[in-house]
């Protein structure tokens, strides 16, 4: 029953094909027999899931949109009377009071939380390695990274651990783990849904949103996630769609754009080729080809790494050993609290990127970097508004290459180049997501379609459309695809 998709085990549930506590116990018995190797897990909830279930079961009429459905959180979200760790030492002990507001809705909508995933520490990577817990593997070669920061989210459900995840993206942490991952990830557009009870990494770009298997599944997820929250003063009061009822419109006589910035060098030749079959597909069903520019993507690099760092170390500093979280046990005095705390609570990149945003923002040195970035991520968002005027919607690479080996990447720079094709859609609070769209060896590689303001329900059609007429996003290496050993 893994092999069903969300929307698939949603109606078996609902004809009464299967139960929750049955798909639950199943789930968790993947859980303890695959984790082990893929590191996906920090916390697993299964007494809280078991006892949801059931309660689930019990539950015959007004049945809510995601009942009985077994789903993780990416350990980002605060979930109550459970460790909500962000995937630092900082809050290795830290159990939060409350639900976040993605939490809370996905609750309300009888969903069961099967467990925390892994993550890259307070977000900050692009290939879980940053984790204090350790690196999350991925299932299509162990040796690989998952992508990040939502490494966790997209493994356990590209392992079929999890038939939904979360997970957040601040600079491509959702699509980019799906394409490494070989599954559909959405970044929706700022401000749709909420980040009241989202740990912040840098609150001006940081957005929830879902992975799942097919671009169908994310559309239901969406809906239950998506909202307007008094909590958030982020949050834009709009009316959220249904989704699913859209899927199946036709294609037929929309653009697309294809942005020439985003070909040529630093491209590996076979996701170029992918990206080029996806496009002969979407003209297949009636999408027009229109070449755009978007001149100022060679400056979405250095201009995220200014102003993420730089609300990285606003948003950092409440972890001082004095509230909440780890502190450091014998001080000399307050400073030294300060100081041991935060030196031992914190990874290497958490420090960097601290040490990054602290300088940008000191006295001096606003203006020539803070303030100049600032004006940089107008232009890049300028650039969106203009294509937007010619076309419905754009298409791109989600990653200039396929997954890479645990530890490869040891140069920050390098790191940083995994997300060139992300940065710039969260720099302008786009929507985008990422769909599989072909293999290199073993390897997946995955394509983003890329929306104007609030038109996921475009992106998701789209998307759906080309899931319908291929079948990457049902590619599974063989070890996971049965039941597990």
């Amino acid at each position: 029953m893994h092999n069903l998709t969300l929307t698939q085990l949603r109606e078996a549930i609902n004809k009464g094909e299967i139960s929750s506590e049955e798909l639950t116990k199943h789930y968790l018995t993947r859980i303890r027999k695959a984790d082990s190797n893929l590191n996906a897990f920090i916390t697993v909830t299964e007494e809280l899931a078991l006892a949801a279930a059931k309660k689930a079961d019990q539950q015959k009429d007004n049945r809510p949109l995601l009942h009985g459905l077994p789903i993780a959180h990416k350990d980002i979200f605060c979930t109550k009377g459970i460790k909500t760790s962000c995937g630092s030492k900082m809050l290795d002990n830290f159990i939060a009071p409350y639900d976040a507001t993605v939490v809370e809705r996905f609750t309300n909508s009888g969903a069961i939380l099967l467990g925390k995933t892994n993550m890259d520490e307070f977000a900050m990577g692009s290939s879980n390695e940053t984790s204090y817990y350790g690196p999350t593997r991925n299932l299509w070669d162990l040796n690989t990274v998952p992508g990040g920061s939502s490494g966790g989210s997209a493994a356990v459900v590209a392992a079929w651990l999890a038939p939904a995840s979360t997970g957040t993206d601040t600079g491509g942490s959702i699509r980019q783990p799906a394409a490494l991952c070989g599954i559909t990830g959405l970044k929706p557009t700022y401000g749709r849904v909420s980040r009241f009870g989202m740990i912040a990494f840098a609150s001006s770009l940081d957005q929830g949103g879902p992975f799942a298997q097919t671009a169908e599944d994310c559309a239901l997820l969406l809906e239950a996630m998506a909202g307007f929250d008094p909590k958030d003063s982020t949050s834009i009061d709009k009316p959220v769609p249904h989704y699913q009822q859209s899927l199946n419109d036709s294609l037929e006589g929309l653009t697309m754009g294809l942005p020439k910035e985003f070909l040529g060098k630093g491209l590996d030749s076979t996701v170029e080729q992918s990206l080029q079959e996806t496009i002969k597909m979407f003209e297949k069903l009636g999408v027009k080809i229109k070449e755009v520019s978007l001149p100022h993507t060679h400056l979405a690099v250095p201009t995220y790494y200014v102003i993420a760092p730089a609300e990285c170390s606003s948003n950092l500093a409440r972890y001082d050993g004095v509230r909440f979280g780890f502190r450091h046990p014998d001080p000399k005095n307050l400073e030294d609290l300060y100081k041991q705390t935060r030196t031992q609570g914190f990874g290497n990149e958490v420090k960097r990127r601290i040490l990054m945003g602290t300088y940008v923002l000191s006295s001096g040195y606003y203006d020539a970097y803070y303030l100049k970035a600032q004006q940089v991520r107008q232009l890049i968002a300028n650039d969106f508004k203009e294509a937007f005027k010619e076309v419905d919607f754009i298409i791109g690479p989600t990653t200039p290459t396929p997954t890479f080996p645990i530890g490869e990447k040891a140069d920050p720079i390098s790191m940083y180049l995994c997300d060139l094709y992300t940065i710039n859609i969260n720099l302008a609070g786009l929507p985008a997501l990422s769909i599989p769209a072909g293999l290199k060896g073993n390897l997946p590689i995955g394509v983003q379609l890329i929306g104007n303001h609030f038109e996921e329900a475009r992106l998701l059609n789209a998307a759906h459309q080309f899931q319908q007429n291929t079948d990457w996003h049902q590619q599974t290496p063989e070890a996971f695809k049965g039941d597990i050993a």
